[in-house]
């Protein structure tokens, strides 16, 4: 099952519509890594076991240099509305297990 982690970038409200669908989803706010670099918040979201989802490019060169991650979906902010966004997570949630997502990055 996939846990997810939001970066800072990413409206709350996706959280909110996650969670409401029974998803665990984390927020930058509520793990504290508030102003923390990309690295950290990559980090984080390994250690948890938590796919990161990013507007941030930055966490595609991350990835691009062979850092370890435990998944990372990437969208332009701004492209989909919130309930795009959403539905597309649920999508992978479901249909793709966290096992799946080890080092692998998702563009939605």
């Amino acid at each position: 099952m996939i846990l997810y982690h939001l970066d800072e970038h990413v409206p709350r409200a996706i959280a909110d519509g996650l969670r409401r669908r029974g998803i665990d989803a984390s927020t930058t706010v509520e793990a504290g890594l508030r102003s923390a670099t990309d690295e950290a918040h990559l980090a984080y979201a390994r250690a948890q076991g938590r796919v990161m989802v990013t507007c941030d490019r930055d966490f595609l060169v991350l990835a691009s240099r062979g850092q370890s991650h435990a998944g990372i979906v990437y969208y332009p902010y701004g492209r989909y509305p919130v309930g795009e966004v959403i539905r597309r997570l649920v999508r992978l949630w479901e249909q793709h297990s966290a096992e799946d997502m080890l080092n692998r990055v998702e563009f939605l």
